[in-house]
């Protein structure tokens, strides 16, 4: 019965933590819909090639490009969700993505991406985001390869 008891407290327990409403809870956080075709135009508005590589797309006017070059797109084994994608953008030295290279880190560990925060629009920021999703592709998990398993009877 005591077993009973110690389950359905530690139930409880997690169900109340698991509902969190203070002030930092992304509860109820939403951005609108995104516009594809604008969304392009703020990234070269923005002129993110002169940093980036986004495969398919050129910048139309010449644009003095930078010692980094800086993929965006292409296969991972995680999903690149939609938040993943603004915060990469409003706060790049979040967390960086496993591969990049050292060039595009200060020596304080933050990145080099110029901050858009004060310039950008929030309508920019999501139309921005709504494109550049679908450059990127969930790659399949690597299978792990097991020996067989024996089972010898004595």
């Amino acid at each position: 019965m005591k077993l009973l008891h110690l389950c359905m407290l530690a139930l409880i327990a997690a169900a109340i933590s698991g509902c969190d409403k203070s002030v930092d809870s992304p509860q109820g956080f939403n951005l609108p819909d995104g516009n594809v075709a604008k969304g392009k135009q703020a990234f070269l508005k923005y002129q993110c090639l002169s940093c980036h590589q986004l495969e398919g797309i050129e910048q139309p006017q010449a644009i003095e490009h930078s010692i980094l070059s800086i993929p965006l797109g292409g296969e991972s084994n995680k999903v690149k969700t939609y938040a993943a994608l603004v915060t990469g953008i409003i706060n790049p030295s979040h967390s960086f993505i496993e591969g990049y290279p050292k060039s595009a880190v200060q020596i304080d560990g933050k990145s080099k991406m110029v901050s858009f925060n004060s310039v950008m629009t929030v309508e920019e920021l999501v139309n921005l985001v709504v494109f550049l999703q679908p450059y990127y592709k969930l790659a399949p998990s690597p299978r792990t390869e097991y020996s067989p398993y024996r089972y010898d009877r004595p």
